[in-house]
């Protein structure tokens, strides 16, 4: 069976979780405070989610979901995390993260940001452009009309191939933006940032998308 795990168990870590269990994973949570500040949100998870501490959730996860702060992500550690796959739902918010200049200047993006922290993982983009009480309710059969699509990017695609399927699971279409480089597209105040889309509707917002600058 494979495990999920997770770095930050806020709104988007404990939906991702709740989406996850309900597809039929194992789930190992985390945050900064400590697997025993989290009682209370495993036993509303059941039995297929344990609590744990950073370093093992990293070690326990054959998917890893970052779901932290971007201005934390430098905690992060590396080691038990090389060779997987890293899920980033990062968004960047400078009222809270402070002011980073490459992003204010558009040369990089966040999920670049947490690859290069993490060089010998594979971050994949995913979960940032929906509503965390969204990611375990609007999901819907293969194949259905309209179902809703999620982006992702990431410059490997075999674990962009993951990263579709646990959206296959989850009830999603996958639309394949491309690079890390190209994530931009669906951050925050971008068109596609929050909105209900198909795998077509999807593809269009971001490719009519203008890269502004950060404020």
């Amino acid at each position: 069976m494979t495990t999920l795990a997770t770095i930050g168990a806020g709104n988007i870590g404990t939906n991702v979780a709740l989406a996850a269990i309900s597809a039929g994973y194992d789930v190992v949570l985390s945050n900064s405070r400590g697997p025993e500040s989290l009682s209370s949100v495993i036993k509303e998870l059941g039995p297929m989610a344990r609590a744990a501490t950073i370093e093992e959730a990293a070690a326990a996860g054959d998917i890893v979901l970052v779901a932290i702060p971007l201005k934390s992500i430098g905690a992060i550690p590396a080691k038990p995390l090389a060779g997987k796959v890293v899920i980033d739902a990062n968004n960047y918010y400078p009222q809270r993260d402070g002011r980073i200049a490459s992003l204010d200047a558009n040369e990089t993006t966040t999920s670049e940001m947490l690859q290069a922290h993490l060089p010998d993982s594979h971050v994949v983009k995913a979960f940032n452009n929906i509503y965390a009480a969204q990611i375990p309710t609007d999901g819907g059969p293969e194949g259905a009309p309209g179902r809703r699509a999620l982006p992702i990017a990431g410059d490997d695609a075999e674990a962009k191939a993951t990263a579709a399927a646990l959206l296959d699971d989850f009830g999603y279409d996958a639309v394949d933006l491309g690079p890390l480089s190209e994530s931009w597209r669906v951050e925050r105040d971008t068109l596609a940032y929050g909105t209900v889309t198909t795998a077509d509707e999807l593809r269009d917002l971001a490719a009519r998308t203008e890269r502004v600058q950060q404020v």
